[in-house]
């Protein structure tokens, strides 16, 4: 399906601190975006600033920061906007019956909720104009669910289900919705995940307690079977751009060998199969 051009080449990106964020807010200015990023922590922003960016302090788990951070954006763009990318993201690992309501709570917050709550506060926007980009930041998570990445996987799973369906709602606007899937990038995100395993999973009652402290280890430190397949954030930023600009913006992008692997699995595999080698990949690295 096309979609017209972005009329007004700016762009709301959330979570921009380092990482995927950060390269394509980067890209899209080098490529004559006005773009607008988001953090949360002032020292974030303060960088952001430094390095010459429109940054807005946004919290996505806060409606009230979610407002105020569209309303300024709109007032600084004319109330208008070209389109949003949604990164920001939140990852905690552990076995499904370790993880606390909380934090599965949180994770849907970030990752669902709130997400979804600032896209639809543009979409207005989007509609009165006749055009509009949203791109979705998933992960092959969403597509093949990882054990003791459980919740993650699901939060995933909705963001997918969901785009899926307000693509189609949103197609009479000429507003298209993109789903950027990365595998292993080299960001923050596993080491991220390693400290909050650690300060949020109890361990010391857990049956998988031994096995979290040699995971979390190997999150933070290297050794992780698919260290060797990671590309820098800068791939994820350039499918972004296609996404943003391209007439014919696809509904799915990958990124990295395992992203292209877990799509085909997928689709193809017998869930038997993706049981059997779930299990070898769960021994191999818990032992």
């Amino acid at each position: 399906m096309s979609f017209p051009r972005v009329g007004n080449k700016s762009v709301l990106i959330t979570g921009c601190s380092s990482g995927i964020g950060l390269a394509t807010a980067e890209l899209l200015r080098s490529k004559g975006w006005n773009v607008f990023p988001t953090a949360r922590k002032l020292d974030d922003l303060d960088s952001l600033r430094q390095a010459g960016f429109e940054a807005v302090k946004l919290d996505v788990t806060s409606s009230q920061s979610i407002a105020t951070a569209v309303e300024w954006v709109l007032v600084k763009n004319e109330g208008k906007l070209g389109a949003v990318v949604n990164n920001a993201g939140f990852g905690m690992p552990g076995a499904i019956q370790d993880v606390s309501r909380d934090a599965m709570r949180q994770q849907f917050e970030v990752n669902v909720f709130g997400l979804q709550e600032l896209t639809n506060r543009l979409i207005p926007v989007f509609q009165k104009q006749g055009y509009g980009r949203i791109v979705n930041i998933s992960s092959v998570v969403g597509r093949l669910s990882l054990p003791f990445m459980g919740i993650y996987s699901a939060s995933k799973f909705a963001l997918e289900a969901i785009s899926d369906a307000q693509r189609v709602e949103l197609s009479p606007d000429h507003i298209s919705v993109s789903l950027v899937e990365p595998g292993p990038i080299r960001t923050r995100f596993s080491t991220n995940c390693a400290g909050q395993g650690e300060e949020k999973l109890n361990v010391r009652d857990s049956k998988f307690g031994a096995a979290y402290k040699q995971y979390f280890e190997k999150r933070r430190n290297g050794g992780m079977s698919e260290d060797r397949f990671r590309l820098p954030p800068e791939a994820v930023a350039k499918k972004i751009f296609h996404a943003l600009e391209s007439s014919k913006p696809k509904v799915r992008y990958k990124v990295t060998l395992p992203a292209y692997a877990g799509d085909l699995a997928a689709r193809f595999v017998p869930a038997h199969l993706i049981d059997r080698l779930m299990i070898g990949h769960v021994k191999k690295r818990f032992g």
